[in-house]
């Protein structure tokens, strides 16, 4: 993307002011401004449709949930740079037809190029790249649209009947995976893969019974589910409709759209509340990270966002509510199988990187979810510490050696790097001060 006189002066504006707060460390500054412009000279491109079509990094296609977290911190620019924010709106329009062409589709191709896993035992489509459901990848298409109306004011990517149309198609979705079982249409097989990278019982995945929060095959980390109810993923989704359901009320001025909404809320919050909550012996109740709906929960917690660690950072629940603050501690804690110490860093990481190998996403989660000024601190400087001397973050790093490390650049990590310092010096992303709407539950 190439940016006008007026957007780069308003970037580094920013850049200067990150630095003044940051003065006794200029390299947090010099990796900040290098990210972003970063992210936008590499990954963004503006199509002539208007709509935006945002790559990874170094994989030519658009995750939707991905290119998200990708444009997030620019929306505390959105209104005082234009461009910045129809970049956004052109997104969110990209993002809308993503959905409608395929809600089951986790990553997109610019055009029908038919590039990507198209050999995957699935309904493939040249416009779809790959095609592992996840809950996540229809959350953050309305969480996006819904903080950039947010921070802007402007509803015209919101008054659409296309937007309208994606977030019915969002509805149903969901609804039918509260009954995967005996009403979905999805099935997902890749041959000569590992484990994680396809669903056991014939493309189905492992059975569940029905609990309210609906079904998601993989994990944000594309990663398969042990169980099909993904607890932090669920919690996003409840956040996503109780924001359709004010963007239904207040710009469409659409009731049944409200009410539908409003009323698939509820019913996979109450889901979460009787099935996704456990009593663990030294931590108290807690939440787990999946479930079956038989009784069985899996522990753990991983780096990719939705967490259990983002709780607060997704608007589920606020920072010091004590569910979560026991969760916290054991995400944090060797009890999680993904908490990794060592000498050169302590974090989550995930069974998609080797063992022992710590994500930059997650440091940044856990400075974005603490009250704590100096934690902030700490993961700002562990981050700029683990980068092996690139000015870029990577997906994960070795906790003893932050030089063997995979992903040259990560472009999520890099934004998440540049949320988390805009946190730190006062500069929120999100709707309204604070983490988005947790303090309003």
């Amino acid at each position: 993307m190439e940016l006008s006189p007026a957007t780069l002066k308003t970037l580094d504006a920013l850049s200067d002011r990150v630095r003044e707060k940051t003065a006794d460390r200029p390299r947090l500054a010099l990796i900040f401004k290098n990210a972003l412009l970063n992210t936008l000279q590499t990954t963004v491109k503006r199509l002539p449709d208007g709509t935006t079509f945002v790559i990874t990094g170094d994989i030519p296609a658009m995750w939707l949930r991905d290119s998200a977290a990708q444009v997030r911190p620019f929306l505390a620019l959105a209104q005082e740079a234009p461009e910045l924010a129809d970049m956004i709106e052109g997104l969110v329009a990209r993002q809308v037809a993503c959905i409608l062409s395929d809600p089951y589709a986790n990553a997109f191709n610019e055009g029908p190029t038919g590039q990507g896993h198209q050999a995957d035992l699935t309904d493939m489509k040249p416009y779809v790249w790959e095609r592992k459901y996840e809950i996540d990848s229809l959350c953050y298409p309305l969480h996006l649209a819904y903080l950039l109306w947010k921070r802007t004011g402007r509803a015209s990517h919101l008054s659409t009947a296309e937007f309208a149309a994606a977030a019915r198609t969002v509805i149903a979705t969901w609804r039918t995976e509260q009954h995967h079982e005996s009403r979905s249409p999805y099935s997902f097989e890749r041959r000569n893969c590992p484990p994680s990278d396809t669903l056991e019982r014939e493309g189905r995945g492992a059975e569940v019974g029905y609990t309210g929060m609906t079904w998601s095959g993989f994990r944000p980390s594309d990663d398969a589910c042990r169980y099909g109810y993904l607890v932090p993923a669920n919690m996003f989704a409840v956040v996503a409709l109780r924001e359709l359901a004010e963007i239904a009320e207040d710009v469409l001025r659409d009731a049944e759209l409200a009410r539908d909404a409003s009323a698939l809320a509820r019913e996979i919050d109450e889901g979460i509340r009787a099935h996704g909550i456990v009593e663990h012996p030294d931590y108290g109740p807690m939440y787990a990270y999946e479930t079956d709906g038989f009784g069985r929960h899996h522990l753990m917690d991983d780096a990719n966002v939705p967490s259990l660690l983002s709780i607060p950072y997704l608007g589920y629940a606020p920072a010091d509510d004590p569910i979560y603050l026991n969760t916290r501690r054991f995400v944090l804690s060797r009890d999680n199988p993904y908490y990794f110490e060592g000498a050169s860093a302590s974090g989550i990481g995930s069974p998609h990187t080797p063992p022992d190998y710590v994500w930059h996403i997650a440091l940044a989660m856990q400075g974005l979810t603490s009250p704590d000024p100096g934690e902030k601190r700490r993961m700002l400087e562990l981050m700029a510490d683990t980068d092996a001397g690139l000015g870029m973050m990577h997906e994960g790093f070795h906790k003893d050696d932050p030089s063997r490390f995979s992903r040259e650049w990560f472009s999520w990590a890099n934004m998440m790097y540049c949320e988390l310092l805009m946190d730190y010096c006062g500069i929120r992303a999100g709707a309204e001060p604070g983490l988005d709407r947790a303090s309003s539950r």
